[in-house]
């Protein structure tokens, strides 16, 4: 699926803060500008099934977005780099409006990113719910990690 390309990503970490900002201004098409060409892209989301390609990715982002944005903050980043390709592993922190007030759940993600002609694209964003160990770890830690 071919869309019209933004501005070259000019770095790994310049692409995952768009995916964020996208995530919490619940922007379907910059958060879909900021993924491969690449008809084997794969994305899981907490508890769900591999997603494999735009249209099912998209598709999940779009039922995501129906339900409001989603206020995720990318913390404790981890990041392996070659000249093409970045993985980087994410705590993220995700605040949910409940009837009690507002929550905090905490998310295992990984990234990977290569690099394209258009710059850094994501080819893969794997999500699994976090643990009590995630949560203790952001206030022991410093926010990122190189």
């Amino acid at each position: 699926m071919s869309r019209p390309q933004q501005a070259l990503l000019a770095s790994p970490e310049d692409t995952e803060a768009q995916f964020y900002e996208a995530l919490q201004r619940g922007d379907i098409e910059k958060l879909m500008s900021l993924w491969s060409d690449d008809d084997e892209i794969i994305c899981v989301h907490p508890g769900g099934p591999r997603l494999v390609g735009m249209a099912a990715s998209r598709a999940a982002f779009e039922a995501m977005f129906a339900n409001g944005t989603i206020n995720a903050q990318p913390d404790k980043v981890r990041r392996v780099q070659t000249l093409t390709t970045a993985v980087h592993s994410v705590l993220e922190k995700i605040e949910l409006a409940t009837a009690d007030g507002l929550r905090a759940a905490y998310v295992v993600a990984t990234n990977v990113y290569v690099k394209t002609p258009h710059g850094w694209r994501m080819v893969c964003h794997h999500a699994s719910p976090g643990t009590a160990r995630e949560a203790q770890d952001l206030s022991d830690a410093p926010s990122t990690l190189h």
